[in-house]
């Protein structure tokens, strides 16, 4: 078997992994670099021949995060056989946030926010439908390539991550045996608001790991029902005072566990009834799908209902978006690292100078973007300054800035206890900054110190 990182492998970027399984040539997702612009945003797809000389069969999409789909319609068009496996809920996803993301590109080239053409566009989508491919959770299907010359077969796991989600399971023989390797991508084995805990194999030979919180020793002495609490205490707070709080979200996935929890806490009378709940962009399209698909997919509780949570759009106009800031309010706006231009960036930097209102944080904020650095000057000092857009700043921060760990990725704990379950040969750790790796790898390889732990090298072909 031979791996391939296409993505960076660094920190966390463009999930993209090339595999070949005697002779069938497999990608293991297929995103973008949400801090990187234009064709450097892309996984290396030239490395597949120039470095592996191999081509590509399939790839296999775990999640509608543009870290993991971003550059699929791109990996079609260089390698256009190649057939996309997903589930259903994933596709319904990817048909709403691809074609946005095909016009927010041209918005940027066409605003001079970018010099590079857009990646792909919404035309060139709609030819590529036909390579979707959807299967059930636990459904075996055959992803054996023209040149293999033994059979592959895949299967979904439940990842617990956002809807749809999955980890991936791949079974083919080698060296005259069976033998399987099991792609994790972001996965949760705790319960969210909407979202169960994930499903795994019982053991697999091969697993190649998530590592995004192994640096965050806090979240694995934190459980969701004391953030939970601490949230509510927060939000009554601000709300108390006439305040606004932001919270900064993932479009796909954090939004709607977000805006649910938010349903809750009103009909638990823990915030007032009454308090604006403001959206924007794609999440209403998003919630219809959570909704159409409650009874199908894994979930906590089929009742709940994202688009049962009354919401109003944040409008348009610069002056009404300072009108609707005079809270009390609550908006709830990606991007969740507060990447510029985004909205949750642009209305951030209207009140980060304001006592009364707060920013609240219910992601991971990875090192370098604008939630970092918001989060690390607001824990200095009241005043401290922050650079949240190029040209704009520095600011002080006056405003509450908190974090609460509502993340959808299992913590390091639960991680390591992932390998203790399924026991692998070989351990590839993915997805997580330097230090993250670090700490999964020495506490691996102290636990099991028969396994074999790669922290594979980004453009380095591994022979496993």
């Amino acid at each position: 078997m031979k791996f391939l990182a296409l993505g960076d492998t660094d920190g966390i970027g463009a999930s993209c992994h090339y595999l070949d399984l005697n002779g069938t040539s497999l990608v293991l997702d297929a995103g973008t670099d949400p801090q990187r612009d234009g064709p450097d945003a892309l996984p290396r797809f030239d490395w597949v021949r120039d470095r592996a000389d191999g081509y590509v069969d399939h790839t296999l999409i775990t999640h509608a995060h543009h870290d993991h789909m971003g550059s699929l319609p791109v990996l079609v068009r260089r390698f256009p056989h190649a057939m996309a496996h997903m589930t259903d809920a994933t596709k319904k996803l990817l048909d709403i946030l691809l074609p946005a993301s095909a016009r927010l590109q041209e918005k940027r080239r066409d605003r001079g926010e970018t010099s590079h053409e857009p990646l792909f566009t919404e035309d060139e989508l709609e030819v590529l439908q036909h390579l979707y491919l959807t299967h059930d959770l636990g459904q075996a299907f055959d992803l054996t390539g023209p040149k293999g010359t033994s059979s592959v077969t895949g299967r979904f796991f439940s990842a617990g991550h956002i809807l749809g989600s999955a980890g991936v399971e791949l079974q083919f023989e080698e060296w005259g045996r069976e033998r399987r390797l099991f792609y994790t991508s972001d996965t949760n084995m705790q319960a969210q608001t909407i979202l169960p805990g994930g499903e795994y194999p019982e053991t697999t030979d091969v697993m190649v790991l998530e590592t995004t919180q192994g640096a965050e020793p806090a979240a694995a002495a934190t459980s969701r029902p004391e953030e939970r609490e601490r949230f509510k205490d927060t939000l009554a707070q601000v709300l108390a005072r006439g305040g606004t709080a932001l919270i900064p979200v993932f479009v796909m996935g954090r939004a709607q566990e977000i805006l649910v929890l938010l349903g809750q806490l009103k009909r638990e009378g823990a915030i007032p009834a009454d308090v604006p709940i403001y959206t924007a962009g794609s999440m209403r399209a998003i919630a219809e799908v959570y909704d159409e698909t409650r009874d199908t997919t894994p979930r906590v509780d089929a009742r709940d209902e994202v688009y049962a949570v009354d919401q109003e759009r944040v409008p348009y106009e610069a002056e009404a978006k300072r009108e609707i800031l005079d809270g009390p309010g609550i908006m709830v706006v990606s991007s969740g690292m507060m990447i510029e231009p985004t909205l949750s960036n642009i209305l951030a930097r209207r009140i980060v100078e304001n006592e009364e209102d707060a920013v609240l944080l219910v992601g991971h904020p990875a090192e370098g973007t604008p939630a970092r650095r918001l989060q690390d000057a607001a824990a200095k000092e009241p005043g401290a300054p922050v650079m949240l857009a190029e040209g704009h700043g520095p600011q002080p921060v006056y405003c509450t800035v908190e974090r609460f760990r509502f993340s959808g990725h299992s913590d390091r704990r639960d991680l390591l206890s992932l390998v203790d379950r399924m026991d692998p040969e070989t351990v590839l750790l993915v997805h997580g900054d330097e230090e993250a790796q670090t700490w999964m790898a020495e506490h691996i390889e102290a636990d099991h110190p028969e396994t074999e732990v790669h922290r594979p090298d980004w453009g380095s072909v591994l022979e496993i």
